[in-house]
């Protein structure tokens, strides 16, 4: 590989101390170690980071553009994350904001392998936003989970996932969640005609998680999701590669805790390393998230412009089912809508709650005011 690609840093600094530390970032996430002690002029020339640009933004925050080797990333999605933000994620004050990947890159990871075109087909959907739902609590038996997922499934879905905290609990042991959850999506189906897909949460080792997938397929499931932040970008990478006929959904935990944008990481990395789908938790829920964000985040996954399949954005995290006109008009179509607590507080209803969410979707009459600024 040879060439640059273009990493910007958020940092904290004074106007006086912003280009040494824009000079010490592309050190650190190069080569680690001082300039003055390399003989080696390819080294010196091709390998160490160069500082391509400081835009101050004000009240001391300043962009830091930084040109790193395509070379050093070798093939291997971890070293990318490596050469990204390394060392310097313990700097507090540096926020990793952006990447500029170059082509050689993304022929290397790919990008989605189904993404947006490939969820709607696998449901012969094509127009409206799609909807999912999540099977929690964690501690129910496999059995009941199936229970939720057919009542789930007879509300009309297009997909019902595993809750992230679902995994290989001896309450709910992951064969015979997927087997159970498995067959009860298909009795709810069956019932409605609609395809109806289930979503199991991959967790593990990559072992452990291969043999999940392989699992997954036997039992004729086409969609699997996982955590990019737990398991890792290598485990990730190998299992997109390894299950090419399956869509990934990706699950955002632990990915507060690195100092990413949200809008690169999850709307960006994830999408790069084989994210069909990324969940992400929405303004005005029970997280954080502007909607200048999610707008942007949003705007990565759908991305078409770079040689990759756009990912489809799937806002979550405490919606309200009154709020499902607001979070379309915000997202527009080529959006799942993901409604897990608000559902299941229907206990016994939840058919019809899960009804009444599918028609406020499938009723939808889109304004221009779209997350894509389209």
């Amino acid at each position: 590989m040879t060439g640059r690609f273009t990493v910007t840093y958020r940092v904290r600094s004074t106007a006086a101390d912003i280009d040494a530390r824009a000079r010490a970032i592309a050190v650190e996430q190069s080569v680690e170690m001082p300039l003055a002690a390399i003989d080696d002029e390819t080294v010196l020339s091709g390998i160490v980071g160069t500082v391509d640009g400081v835009t101050g933004l004000g009240d001391g925050l300043f962009d830091v553009r930084v040109g790193l080797a395509t070379a050093t990333v070798g093939r291997d999605a971890g070293q990318f994350l490596n050469m990204l933000f390394g060392n310097t994620s313990l700097h507090e004050d540096v926020v990793l904001h952006d990447v500029a990947v170059p082509d050689t890159l993304v022929d290397l990871f790919g990008g989605p392998r189904h993404g947006i075109a490939g969820l709607r087909h696998r449901l012969r959907l094509h127009g409206r936003a799609l909807t999912a739902s999540a099977l929690k609590p964690q501690g129910l038996p496999s059995e009941r989970l199936a229970l939720l997922a057919e009542r789930l499934a007879r509300g009309g879905l297009d997909f019902i996932k595993d809750d992230h905290g679902l995994a290989d609990q001896d309450y709910s042991r992951f064969a015979d969640r997927l087997r159970a959850c498995a067959a009860g999506v298909a009795r709810g189906a069956r019932a409605t005609g609609h395809p109806t897909r289930y979503v199991p949460s991959l967790t593990g080792n990559l072992d452990q998680m291969r043999a999940q997938a392989a699992l997954a397929r036997e039992e004729g499931i086409d969609c699997v999701m996982l955590a990019p932040m737990i398991c890792g970008f290598p485990a990730m990478q190998a299992l997109v590669r390894s299950f090419p006929d399956m869509a990934f959904f990706a699950h955002p935990s632990l990915g507060g805790a690195a100092r990413i944008a949200p809008a690169l990481l999850i709307g960006g990395l994830f999408r790069l390393l084989g994210a069909d789908a990324v969940i992400f938790p929405t303004h005005g829920g029970r997280f954080g998230y502007s909607q200048e964000t999610c707008r942007r985040l949003a705007g990565n996954a759908r991305r078409g412009d770079d040689g990759m399949k756009p990912a489809l954005p799937v806002p979550a995290g405490g919606i309200a089912l009154e709020r499902v006109g607001e979070i379309l008009d915000f997202y527009g179509a080529d959006t799942m809508l993901l409604i897990g607590g608000s559902l299941l507080l229907a206990r016994d209803r939840i058919v019809k709650e899960t009804e009444r969410f599918t028609r406020a979707v499938a009723n939808h009459t889109p304004s221009q005011d779209r997350a894509d600024g389209q």
